[in-house]
């Protein structure tokens, strides 16, 4: 495992739960939304007003999508605590600063494999795998 003292983890640890917290909070509101907006779907006879419901329903499947990706990664960040392994690369094991990872406490790579990761991977830029 990094470097990482038992302040840092724990801090890091509580930085994973809260953004969890967050992440649940708004996937409930989103669900929520989405009842409301598949009702007014149903009942709107004008075109206009249903493609707008529809629009506004697979913007939210998207950030739907989003915050579920965010939770598997904190899932996958708390994996690697489990086994010792959190706050090192998973690609070429070295210890991933705890600056960076106070900023994204979910990150499995250093910058430079990250980077090198989202060039050869064009679907992953701007995902939560930093």
């Amino acid at each position: 495992m990094s470097a990482l003292t038992k302040t840092q983890l724990d801090h890091l640890q509580n930085l994973l739960d809260e953004r969890e917290g967050v992440l649940r909070s708004h996937l409930q509101q989103e669900n929520a939304e989405k009842d409301e907006f598949v009702q007014v779907a149903s009942e709107v006879p004008d075109a206009g007003d249903s493609s707008f419901a529809t629009l506004t329903m697979d913007l939210g499947n998207a950030a739907v999508g989003r915050d579920i990706g965010e939770l598997r990664a904190i899932d996958a960040a708390r994996k690697r605590v489990e086994r010792d392994e959190y706050g090192d690369c998973i690609q070429c094991g070295s210890e991933i600063p705890y600056e960076r990872l106070i900023v994204q406490p979910t990150a499995a790579r250093c910058a430079p494999c990250q980077d090198n990761y989202e060039r050869t991977h064009g679907d992953a830029g701007g995902r939560n795998s930093l």
